[in-house]
């Protein structure tokens, strides 16, 4: 059993290595729910996740022996890095297996710290299989992303920075996936402070764990699927699931959408480039998963590491949502001087427009008219009426998309 001597001895085996990560001030999100909160900004790790103190802690406590015979994980993303950074530190050799389709910037990244990847697998579970074959066949010690006791002891590190800087903290908002990061905080926040409240938060697509909790029995998903990857965990571990239920005082879930919302919000407002996983606990609070209006909260920002391509597709939606972004397609004319009327009515209403495209083979159109498609950037939902409104004018077809 994890204790909270256990953590505290972690934490001295961190202190001076890794970073102790800020703890913020949320100024527009506590004015907007009446409350004092806070951001535990983990994803400014040297790794860019927490995943980096619980597999620190667990190479630090491994004999010269099974360092020596090097470190195994199965992982597509940060407790590879975490754990690579770890054996890279401790002179051993880590080699890491990650699915095939993993996204070339986190082998990268994992290859930058001096392991060994090796890609196999359709999925993260053909992957872990191949790890565990390879530990046991080869001798090396297998470090499990969640399901280990050192690994918790060195999650649980959070929850110790966060009590000595703000001691009175009320409610901790905390994302779950296989359940080690809020096992670890809770053990530790809940044993200085019972009367702290631990909310847990997973992704929609992802709610083995929270159903589970409800059923105080484990509840295997059939599959998994959420932007939140770092959390989109299939099965409960028996073990952690009794640590939650025992130290956790309820599980929410958010969808992808909010999810999305608050990596916009966070990068937006807050200047912080943050992955799924790390943005649940801020989703929860924005759309009133949490009652804390009144208290002293505390989410934990537990990652970075979001791949590009999705935070592209995330800003390109959040622009459309609040429309600063304009999609549309307008028939006109095939004639000379029609495109050029068209753009006279998006320079008077002081649109600019950013991309544009002219199609006049569709076999939707009748013989003699063109479709423009056409993204604008624009100010606002009054802005996009009054666009509406000349077009509407001028005799223009058109549909918003």
């Amino acid at each position: 059993m994890i204790t909270l001597n256990d953590i505290k001895d972690a934490k001295k085996r961190l202190e001076n290595t890794i970073s102790k990560t800020p703890l913020m001030k949320a100024p527009i999100l506590s004015k907007e729910k009446n409350a004092e909160i806070f951001l535990k900004e983990d994803n400014l790790q040297i790794t860019g996740s927490f995943k980096l103190r619980g597999a620190f802690n667990k190479v630090a406590m491994l004999d010269d022996t099974k360092r020596k015979a090097g470190v195994v994980a199965a992982s597509a993303g940060n407790h590879a890095q975490g754990l690579a950074f770890a054996a890279q530190y401790f002179g051993c050799i880590a080699t890491i297996f990650m699915p095939e389709a993993t996204p070339l910037t986190k082998v990268t990244g994992v290859r930058s710290y001096g392991a060994n990847v090796i890609l196999t697998g359709e999925n993260f579970d053909e992957a872990y299989a191949s790890a565990i074959k390879f530990a046991k066949e080869n001798n090396k010690e297998f470090v499990h992303p969640f399901a280990d006791d050192e690994v918790i002891a060195g999650q649980g590190t959070i929850a110790l920075e966060v009590l000595d800087s703000i001691s009175d903290i009320e409610h901790l908002i905390v994302p779950i996936g296989g359940g080690g990061l809020i096992s670890g905080i809770s053990i530790a926040a809940k044993t200085i402070n019972p009367n702290i409240k631990i909310t847990g938060v997973v992704a929609s697509g992802a709610r083995g764990m929270k159903e589970s909790f409800e059923a105080r029995m484990p509840i295997d998903s059939s599959s998994v699927r959420t932007i939140a990857d770092g959390i989109a965990v299939r099965d409960v571990t028996p073990k952690l699931l009794d640590i939650i239920l025992e130290y956790v005082d309820e599980v929410v879930e958010v969808s992808d959408n909010e999810t999305a919302n608050a990596i916009l919000f966070l990068l937006e407002k807050h200047k912080l480039m943050v992955e799924g996983a790390g943005a649940v606990g801020v989703a929860a609070i924005m759309h009133d998963k949490v009652d804390i209006e009144n208290k002293k909260v505390c989410a934990i920002v537990s990652g970075g590491n979001i791949d590009v391509t999705m935070l592209s597709l995330i800003i390109e939606k959040g622009l459309i949502k609040s429309h600063r972004k304009m999609n549309l397609i307008v028939t006109l004319m095939d004639k000379p001087g029609a495109l050029m009327k068209l753009t006279e009515i998006f320079t008077s209403c002081a649109a600019n427009i950013v991309q544009i495209d002219f199609d006049r083979n569709s076999l939707k159109l009748e013989f003699g008219e063109a479709h423009v498609t056409i993204a604008l950037e624009t100010k606002g939902e009054e802005h996009q009426e009054l666009i509406r409104e000349n077009l509407k004018q001028q005799g223009f077809r058109f549909k918003q998309i």
